[in-house]
């Protein structure tokens, strides 16, 4: 298999201590339990993004305050989700965004969903990356290519998501020969689709791929009709035991 194999040495890891980046769960009201979930003690956390209406919303939300507070006081951060949609977007609506979630919710740093990827979009997001920097102490920037983007975006963040998608292609995927310059907490996998009894196998992957931060989950994006990371995934509790004890390590 593939991801058995790895593409320069050090690729490999199978010491790596994982833990989670929730990639954005449906607004609290519509997942209490979700969100509840979160606060419970023993899951390895590294952060949860919080996207209120693709972005801050157009004004402060009780509820999402309320939610976002509980995990903060629980030392869990909390990243706002800017949506950069390919570099499309303006630098101004972009960090305009990022005030409002700063000012309503006192977030710790930044997912940047649907990141641009190529060389010549670099100069642009760490224009953007710089600012929300100047913006948040020691902010925690997250860039969700989805894919292995050009090599420089790892000189600008704290962490790339190098794999999104179904679990259907994450089996057979390959990682990026320049990763392996990087230790596995610069990297992050969102793999939906995947089995229960395939989760081993998926943890294995991610460890030998060196990605120190994943979300995986059962639950399907349906052809692409809904949103796969909007609800818990049904083995929930399984997957915390298993990262939380660092089985398959």
């Amino acid at each position: 298999m593939p991801y058995l194999t790895p593409t320069a040495p050090g690729t490999a890891s199978t010491g790596t201590r994982l833990g989670f980046g929730i990639p954005g769960y449906a607004h609290p009201l519509m997942a209490p339990v979700e969100w509840a979930e979160l606060t419970r003690p023993g899951a390895p956390l590294h952060w949860v993004v919080l996207n209120v209406a693709g972005g801050p919303g157009a004004r402060p939300d009780p509820h999402c305050l309320e939610a976002s507070g509980r995990l903060r006081n629980r030392g869990v951060r909390v990243l706002g989700h800017l949506d950069l949609t390919l570099g499309a977007r303006s630098f101004g609506e972009v960090v305009s965004d990022a005030h409002r979630y700063l000012d309503w919710y006192r977030v710790d740093g930044f997912s940047l969903d649907r990141c641009p990827t190529e060389r010549a979009a670099l100069p642009e997001v760490r224009r953007i990356i710089t600012t929300l920097r100047a913006l948040c102490e020691d902010a925690h920037i997250v860039l969700g290519h989805g894919t292995h983007p050009y090599p420089g975006y790892a000189e600008t963040a704290d962490q790339l998501v190098t794999f999104s998608g179904a679990w259907s292609d994450y089996r057979w995927s390959q990682v990026a020969e320049w990763t392996a310059d990087y230790p596995p907490e610069r990297f992050c996998h969102f793999v939906h689709g995947v089995p229960r009894g395939h989760l081993d196998e998926a943890l294995r992957i991610a460890r030998w791929q060196g990605a120190g931060t994943i979300y995986f989950t059962d639950r399907t994006d349906r052809g692409g009709a809904v949103d796969p990371w909007e609800a818990m995934p049904g083995y929930w509790d399984d997957i915390v035991s298993r990262v939380g004890t660092g089985v398959s390590e």
